[in-house]
C-alpha cells in the first residue's frame, strides 16, 4: 500500500510540473496570436479542445467511462462549476498577456498557490510541518512586497489566483477521470464557443495559413497541460500541489522581463528572492522526507538459508 501511495504521489508530481512548464511558456503562444481578441481565443480554445478530446476518447476506448460520468447529475453539475471558473480565468490572462500585463498575470499565479494552500487547510483539513509553514510564509511575503506595487494590475492577479485555485478544488473533489472531466468541461462550454464564433464570422481563422494553424493548435495547447494538472490534483495534497505551482509564474516572470521587455522593479526582485527562499526550505524538507520514507521501508524477507 505505501509503495502504490509513493507511486501515485510521484506521478503526480511529475504531471504537476510538467503541466505548470507547459503553462508558463503559454504567453508566448498567446504573443503570436497578437491581433486576435481575448474573446475569439478563447472560443477557439474551447472548441478545438473539445473536437481534439473527443477524438483522445474514442481513441483511447474511454466512451463508456464518459458515459457513466455524464449520468451522473452531482458530477455534471461540479464540472459545470469547474468550467465556468477556467473559461473566466482564461480569458483574463489572455487580455493581459495581449495588453502588457504579464507580470500582472505572473503574480496571479504567484498567489494562485497560496490561495490552494488555504483552500487545502480550510475545506480539505490539510495540515501543514514546519518547514512547509516557514516556506508559505516566506513566499506570502514576497507576494506582499509584489502586490503592494501593482497598483491596477492588482485585480488582473486576484482573479487569476482565485478563479484558477477554486477550479483546481473543484477538479480534486469531482470523482472522474482527468480525460472525462475535462471533455465534459469543454463540452460544457462548446455551444458559447460555437455561437460566439458563428455570430462573429470575419474573425481571424483563414485570414493567413500560419494564424489559421496556431487556432487550430489551441486544443492540444489547452487540453495537455489541464489533463496534467487534473492528474496531479487527484494525487498530491492541494498544501504540494500549491508550491510546485510556483514554476509557472516563474516562467511567466521570466519572460515578462527578457522577451515582452516589462519594466523590473525592486519590489520584483525582492519579491522573486523570498519566494525562492521559500521554495528551497520545502525541497530540502521534502528531500528529507523521502531519505526518512527510504530508509524505513519494508526490507524484504532473505531467502532461506540467508544469513
Amino acid at each position: 500500500m505505501a509503495e502504490n501511495t509513493t507511486n501515485s504521489v510521484r506521478t503526480g508530481l511529475v504531471q504537476g510540473i510538467a503541466a505548470y512548464a507547459m503553462w508558463g511558456l503559454l504567453p508566448i503562444y498567446f504573443a503570436a496570436l497578437h491581433g486576435v481578441g481575448s474573446v475569439e481565443v478563447v472560443a477557439h480554445r474551447i472548441v478545438w479542445s473539445v473536437l481534439f478530446l473527443l477524438v483522445l476518447v474514442m481513441a483511447l476506448g474511454r466512451l463508456a467511462r464518459l458515459g457513466s460520468a455524464i449520468a451522473n447529475p452531482r458530477l455534471v453539475a461540479m464540472l459545470a462549476l469547474s468550467a465556468a471558473l477556467i473559461s473566466v480565468n482564461w480569458l483574463i490572462y489572455i487580455w493581459a498577456v495581449q495588453n502588457h500585463h504579464v507580470l500582472a498575470g505572473s503574480l496571479g499565479y504567484f498567489l494562485n498557490p497560496l490561495v490552494n494552500v488555504l483552500l487545502g487547510m480550510a475545506v480539505l483539513g490539510e495540515r501543514l510541518n514546519r518547514a512547509q509553514t516557514v516556506a508559505v510564509l516566506l513566499a506570502a511575503s514576497g507576494v506582499a512586497v509584489l502586490a503592494a506595487s501593482a497598483g491596477g494590475g492588482l485585480w488582473i492577479s486576484l482573479s487569476l489566483a482565485l478563479s484558477f485555485g477554486f477550479y483546481g478544488l473543484v477538479r480534486k473533489l469531482a470523482p472522474v477521470d482527468s480525460l472525462g472531466g475535462l471533455t465534459i468541461e469543454t463540452a460544457w462550454l462548446a455551444p458559447f464557443a460555437a455561437l460566439y464564433l458563428v455570430l462573429h464570422p470575419a474573425g481571424a481563422f483563414g485570414t493567413t495559413a500560419s494564424l489559421s494553424l496556431l487556432l487550430s493548435l489551441a486544443g492540444v495547447f489547452t487540453a495537455t497541460p489541464l489533463l496534467l494538472f487534473a492528474g496531479a490534483a487527484r494525487r498530491l495534497p492541494l498544501s504540494t500541489l500549491g508550491l510546485v505551482q510556483y514554476l509557472t509564474p516563474t516562467a511567466q516572470f521570466v519572460l515578462a522581463v527578457t522577451f515582452f521587455g516589462e519594466a523590473l522593479t525592486t519590489a520584483h526582485l525582492i519579491c522573486f528572492a523570498l519566494i525562492w527562499a521559500g521554495l528551497a526550505v520545502y525541497a530540502i524538507d521534502g528531500g528529507l522526507g523521502s531519505v526518512r520514507l527510504w530508509r524505513n521501508r519494508p526490507r524484504p524477507a532473505p531467502p532461506p538459508g540467508h544469513p
